[in-house]
């Protein structure tokens, strides 16, 4: 009989707490083991109740969720699941967890933001990540302990022309970091790349800041009319789809509403689809880390419009579900390590 997953909620708000746990208790397959105030009545229970996941509050007293997060990844490393609140400090705080080895981010319930709902996608990442193996992954190359390659100096030359080439890339759990990896390989006169991350609004903003102060192209969280230029990634705004047009030869990105598509906005399928339409064989499409199965048949229209088309392999997913679906139906032209994927795409490009 399959058990249930044991989940540790640690919040410093007792009504969080509360509506967490009732939330999630309700939800199939997920026990509520325990919560807790703080980190140091956190660190008892972990050791004592040995939960399969914890959700963790970043700003809290006695030691803030940060600090707890990298003993917690060096000690006794977890699945990990922030839930913070959408704030740009509560952004930036949210992308540094996810640097030191957090799965998933979601946001707080909020007025704008139904318990419900929040509820329902903060369960699907929770049997997502339960059964993430930290240890094997930290043995092939998780997370980089702060330790950021140096990159070139960004120069404006890389984005004095279009291009009719583009790279679009999608991904979910575990995708901040796959995509930081990818996006790290390319050089300042890459074709233009968009990108879908699963992520709630707001934090997109501080996930691209991240990222532009890292990478040797350019990246901005996208805003509708943005054209897709050499040196330069666009990211998907949390809580908006984002699709490729085309206008003569200036490719340039749609920001709008609608509604989820896999249960996600923005959704994967919904850019690669796009990219089917607009620029056909002129497009390379990856599909990275991530649960369930948005962009696998976004990315096989990309490979039935001509398209290059390529799925992160099983060994180096957090999660191996979108790129398995992907890889089902025959739309991953080639599937290969993360390490390999700029290189590869940009290979694709000049075919």
């Amino acid at each position: 009989m399959k058990m249930d997953i044991r989940v540790l909620v640690v919040d410093d708000s007792a009504i969080v707490r509360k509506v967490l746990s009732e939330e999630l208790s309700n939800e199939r397959g997920i026990e509520v083991i325990g919560t807790a105030p703080d980190p140091y009545v956190a660190r008892d229970k972990i050791v004592r109740l040995q939960p399969d996941v914890v959700t963790l509050d970043i700003e809290m007293p006695r030691m803030d969720g940060l600090t707890f997060l990298k003993k917690l990844m060096k000690y006794y490393p977890l699945p990990v699941i922030i839930v913070s609140s959408l704030t740009k400090q509560g952004g930036k705080l949210a992308m540094e967890a996810l640097s030191l080895g957090a799965l998933e981010v979601i946001s707080k319930p909020s007025a704008s933001y139904s318990v419900g709902d929040m509820s329902v996608q903060l369960a699907d990442k929770i049997r997502a990540v339960a059964g993430v193996n930290l240890k094997a992954r930290a043995m092939r190359g998780g997370p980089a302990n702060g330790l950021e390659t140096p990159q070139p100096v960004k120069t404006s030359k890389a984005l004095s022309a279009t291009t009719n080439k583009i790279i679009a890339i999608g991904a979910s759990t575990g995708g901040t970091e796959a995509i930081k990896t990818v996006l790290m390989g390319m050089p300042p006169n890459s074709p233009g790349i968009t990108v879908v991350q699963h992520m709630p609004a707001k934090f997109t903003t501080s996930f691209a800041e991240r990222l532009d102060s890292l990478c040797a192209i350019r990246v901005k969280e996208a805003q509708d009319g943005d054209s897709v230029v050499n040196g330069q990634a666009l990211i998907a705004p949390g809580n908006f789809h984002m699709l490729l047009r085309r206008s003569g030869a200036r490719y340039y990105v749609q920001v709008k509403d609608g509604p989820l598509v896999h249960h996600q906005r923005p959704s994967v399928d919904v850019l690669f689809k796009s990219a089917a339409d607009y620029a056909g064989s002129n497009a390379v499409g990856v599909i990275l880390t991530g649960m369930g199965a948005d962009g696998a048949d976004g990315l096989l229209k990309m490979r039935e419009a001509g398209a290059h088309t390529v799925a992160q392999d099983e060994k180096t997913c957090v999660v191996f579900g979108m790129p398995k679906e992907a890889i089902k139906r025959e739309a991953a032209e080639l599937v290969l390590p993360l390490a390999e994927i700029s290189g590869a795409a940009l290979d694709l490009v000049q075919k």
